[in-house]
């Protein structure tokens, strides 16, 4: 397989990443794994982790498998996948943990019409602080309505 289908592979797997971060966690984040969620919305303990970053696990297992079952020789294409998603979890870590909710003090000001957009998206996200009622349950991809405030 070319070079350049294992990163066309990686592209589509980050994009599609955005997806799923989308639907886990409208569907189940927001739904049956609540209890693992309901934390991050309203944080009822002292430590600086979260049950939600139980979700990060998880997407790393994943992501691991994928490496493996390109090492192993059982998918060829596996590193690609598994770097894509990989990517995406750290794109997603700098951008809601470090830059929205500032879990280490960094990039406070960044001050670009794209980051105030994912910034008010996910502080639209944050105002319900039940399951019920959500929006803006993407990351990277921001309705356009965000754009123009």
């Amino acid at each position: 397989m070319s070079t350049w289908v294992h990163i066309l592979v990686f592209f589509i797997t980050f994009s599609m990443m955005e997806f799923m971060a989308w639907f886990t966690h409208k569907y189940i984040m927001h739904g049956f794994l609540w209890n693992l969620h309901a934390d991050h919305h309203k944080k009822d303990h002292d430590s600086w982790f979260e049950r939600n970053d139980a979700f990060f696990i998880f997407y790393a297992i994943v992501s691991i498998s994928f490496f493996l079952l390109w090492k192993y020789n059982i998918l060829e294409i596996g590193l690609a996948i598994g770097i894509g998603i990989f990517a995406y979890g750290l794109a997603y870590f700098f951008v809601h943990d470090i830059f929205i909710h500032q879990r280490f003090k960094l990039f406070r000001n960044a001050d670009n019409i794209y980051a105030k957009a994912v910034r008010r998206a996910h502080k639209m996200h944050h105002k319900h602080i039940g399951k019920e009622h959500g929006e803006c349950f993407g990351m990277l991809v921001v309705p356009w309505k965000y754009f123009k405030k």
